[in-house]
């Protein structure tokens, strides 16, 4: 009986990002009481460590239910591998990949995607950020690792830059700092072909593509060859940059790409000194975007200049200052795209990802 009423307590919890309670869901696993302590595991099938938070606020209610005197939550994470929305191939040992794109550049695109990188890593995941934008790749900069070379030891395949707890790479480790990449279309397709496939990622739940700016021929390119899972979209209020993310979004629909949603960058300045907050390039522009495009508004990031600095120093916010309103912003941001993905895409055996790679 006391089970029966702790799953019913259960079914009514559900994070907003959430499609599902825990229980409909298929999350709980076990519900056992040993010496007085109510133990509950349950499996994520997306990177959520955060939600535990969320849990323990039950931890009053159940224990009246069951009279116990404290509640073990057992959260583990096990990253469901999701069909891909396109033909193309699949890459060994990588189960999802996210492509963070913007309709121009300048909006925070690079900063947002290794930030969000990193979120998901502190959520629970295992995760790989591939710098696809080859004509300004800045991720070996944004992660303090400009001078690396990938390692090749066959001659054929090369070793991922590990920073941070990421594995990354990107043309930026390839060719020379102050080198300029002159490549048309198709050589700069190709180039990101082969680091994509060529690089040794091992197990990743997640591996997260910065796009180039833009939605020309590369970048259409790109997001057919590339096994993509879902994509989003970064902005910033402004009225150019949101034009753009609405192509942008656009863009992906024709390639049967599903937008998991919008982020909106330089939502509002906030005062160092007195905290006050201005909406330096207008106000609202991602919520709008979000509701004409029917996807969701993920978040908003504030105009900061200490997110410019700890980039500079190749110690991204997510790093630099963990606890900040910052990160706090980014973990929350990378547990709405976890769940998204997984909500809105289909779970493949990966017996059947493995034959399919």
């Amino acid at each position: 009986m006391i089970k029966e009423q702790i799953t019913a307590r259960l079914e009514h919890f559900k994070p907003e990002y959430w499609q599902k309670d825990p229980v409909s869901a298929g999350f709980v696993r076990a519900i056992e009481m040993a010496d007085g302590v109510l133990s509950i595991r349950l499996v994520l099938p997306f990177a959520d460590t955060a939600v535990l938070d969320s849990l323990k606020s039950l931890d009053d209610e159940l224990c009246q239910i069951s009279a116990a005197h404290a509640v073990n939550w057992d959260l583990r994470i096990d990253v469901a591998t999701l069909a891909r929305a396109n033909e193309a191939q699949g890459i060994g040992g990588v189960r999802n990949i996210i492509a963070v794109s913007s309709g121009k550049g300048g909006v925070g695109k690079s900063t947002t995607a290794v930030n969000l990188a990193l979120a998901l890593k502190r959520q629970g995941a295992r995760v790989g950020l591939l710098d696809a934008d080859v004509y300004g790749p800045s991720i070996p900069m944004m992660l303090g690792v400009a001078d690396a070379k990938p390692h090749s030891d066959d001659g054929k395949t090369m070793a991922p830059i590990q920073a941070h707890g990421l594995v990354a790479n990107s043309i930026g480790f390839l060719v020379g700092a102050n080198d300029a990449t002159v490549w048309r279309g198709p050589m700069a397709s190709k180039a990101l072909t082969q680091i994509l496939r060529e690089t040794r990622w091992g197990e990743l739940d997640y591996l997260v593509v910065d796009l180039p700016p833009g939605t020309g021929d590369i970048q259409i390119t790109i997001s057919q060859q590339v096994p993509t899972t879902g994509a989003l979209v970064v902005t910033t209020p402004q009225n150019v940059a949101l034009a753009d993310a609405v192509k942008g979004i656009n863009m992906f629909g024709k390639v049967n790409i599903p937008v998991l949603g919008v982020i909106e960058n330089m939502s509002y300045h906030q005062c160092s000194r007195c905290g006050h907050q201005e909406a330096l390039f207008g106000e609202g522009g991602g919520a709008r975007v979000a509701g004409e495009q029917r996807v969701s508004l993920l978040g908003r990031l504030p105009l900061d200049v200490n997110i410019c600095r700890h980039m500079d120093l190749g110690t991204p916010t997510v790093v630099a200052d963990p606890d900040g309103h910052i990160a706090r912003a980014y973990l929350d941001i990378a547990a709405r795209v976890a769940a998204g993905l997984y909500f809105a895409g289909k779970p493949i055996p990966t017996s059947l990802y493995t034959k399919l790679v």
